[in-house]
């Protein structure tokens, strides 16, 4: 009998990857005798390295496979006046069909393909699954709230002629299910409606109606309102809605930490580790921004001043500043501490605080007791982590969608404080105001905040316990695929 197997394709950079494996394992986890494939195509940019990622995976679970397909190139005359890293991103995606076909090809040869699961920057791939007569899903590795705005893009494109950078700043944009947002939460990607990325992702969008299920990252008590207006049909007014399978949360366990430049030694126990298990209990605020999250020298120095102004303990990873404009101008070269952060400033709070140069192993502090608060650039990732050890949030956010995500996890899920910027296009944050939010989370201000999340800690354990929420989702999923 063929061995049946089951398609991941991803998106390259880790933030994608990451929740894709999870579901991966979670797929072998239900049916250890799945064989995984993950197709995973070139990077366009440097978006983490992910090759020691892969190497833990690998070596943990052999019944995953990894496919690296050949890189992609533009044609010689391809010009963009888009001014994002992921419209070169995209556009190398859309061009890899040829060798997501071959792969498919060849994994055909030697098992039953019951199904291509597809990050939703891949959609271009939904045609290579049905011209091979393959049922084809969408991951969607993002909030449920952000999942009702992807839906409404192509109903938001019809219905207006302006692109949202030109609408007026305090136009209401409503989205079923969601809470309200104004045109500057929207991710840049979408904001000119004549930006190539602009015109993929509402293809992606528009095709996502096609496909036979949307698998989602989410736990469906964090977003009851967003989860049943998606499956009410209530964001697609006019056609049929795919089905909906809320699987999450999917966390990482800590294969490879973030990535955001590789993980520290597998065997010795990180130096912070070891610091928080010396302070009290709840005490202290974990600051880590994701593997693309960067700021300038000056924002550091404001940030290193309301930590210190504010009293409290802290756990900081701190990157080095961006080598250019925009928060996409990673730098891997290691921090000089003493140079970035205010004279004086490490042997102030020493005792109190630690200073983490690039990497921490995020889902181990987070876990730690002693960890009380969490300021993260709300990617969907870290917020789910943040959720499963039920750590109250800040939302500071940076880039791709995490304006709205702050929408919706201080207006809808109610599990953070949002850290309020200086108008302008820098969205500076001052020293101020990281003082006056790490008092507010970590004092009276987030005792409610800090109840939600405990409640939340335990629905997220319900839900992926035997005939939880997210177990019943799987097994669905899993029986819609016929796998013996």
């Amino acid at each position: 009998m063929e061995e049946q197997a089951v398609v991941l394709y991803s998106a390259p950079a880790i933030g994608h990857l990451t929740p894709m494996v999870e579901l991966g394992k979670l797929l072998l986890a239900r049916q250890p005798s799945l064989s995984i494939h993950v197709l995973l195509p070139s990077q366009a940019y440097e978006g983490g390295s992910i090759s020691s990622y892969i190497a833990v995976v690998s070596a943990t679970h052999p019944s995953i496979t990894f496919h690296h397909l050949p890189p992609t190139t533009l044609p010689p005359d391809y010009s963009t006046t888009s001014p994002h890293l992921e419209t070169l991103a995209l556009e190398l995606l859309r061009l890899n069909n040829p060798n997501v076909h071959r792969a498919l090809v060849s994994i055909s040869e030697t098992h039953r393909v019951r199904a291509l699961v597809i990050d939703f920057f891949c959609t271009n791939a939904l045609s290579v699954a049905r011209g091979l007569g393959i049922t084809c899903y969408y991951f969607f590795s993002s909030s449920g709230n952000s999942l009702t705005a992807f839906l409404g893009l192509p109903v938001l494109h019809r219905t207006t002629t302006k692109s949202l950078k030109d609408l007026a700043t305090d136009t209401v944009l409503r989205f079923p299910g969601a809470p309200p947002l104004l045109p500057s939460d929207i991710g840049e990607l979408l904001q000119d409606r004549n930006d190539r990325a602009y015109e993929l992702l509402l293809e992606s969008a528009t095709n996502m109606l096609m496909a036979s299920g949307v698998i989602m990252n989410t736990l469906e008590k964090l977003e009851v309102e967003a989860v049943k207006a998606i499956r009410d049909g209530k964001c697609v007014p006019d056609g049929p809605t795919p089905p909906l399978y809320c699987i999450g949360p999917l966390v990482s366990s800590g294969d490879g930490g973030k990535a955001g430049s590789g993980g520290g030694p597998a065997n010795d126990k990180p130096e912070c580790l070891t610091w928080l298990d010396s302070q009290p209990r709840g005490s202290v605020v974990f600051l880590s921004f994701g593997s693309l999250g960067v700021f300038s020298a000056e924002q550091l120095k404001e940030i290193a001043t309301g930590l210190e102004r504010s009293g409290h303990r802290f756990l900081w990873v701190v990157r080095s500043p961006a080598t250019g404009k925009g928060h996409k101008a990673v730098s891997t070269a290691e921090p000089d501490l003493g140079a970035l952060l205010p004279e004086g400033f490490l042997e102030r709070t020493a005792g109190r605080g630690i200073v983490v140069k690039s990497w921490a192993p995020q889902v181990a502090v987070l876990n730690h007791g002693a960890t009380g608060g969490f300021v993260t650039h709300c990617g969907w990732n870290s917020v789910l982590e943040a959720v499963c050890a039920g750590v109250p949030m800040i939302a500071w956010p940076l880039y791709a969608e995490q304006r709205q995500n702050r929408v919706f996890m201080v207006e809808a899920m109610r599990v953070a404080l949002p850290m309020e910027e200086a108008a302008g296009e820098e969205r500076s944050v001052s020293a101020t105001e990281v003082e006056r939010r790490v008092r507010g989370l970590m004092g009276p201000e987030g005792e409610a905040i800090r109840e939600r999340m405990q409640h939340l800690k335990q629905e997220a354990q319900a839900a992926l316990n035997p005939g939880g929420s997210a177990q019943v989702a799987l097994a669905e999923l899993v029986q819609s695929w016929n796998i013996a």
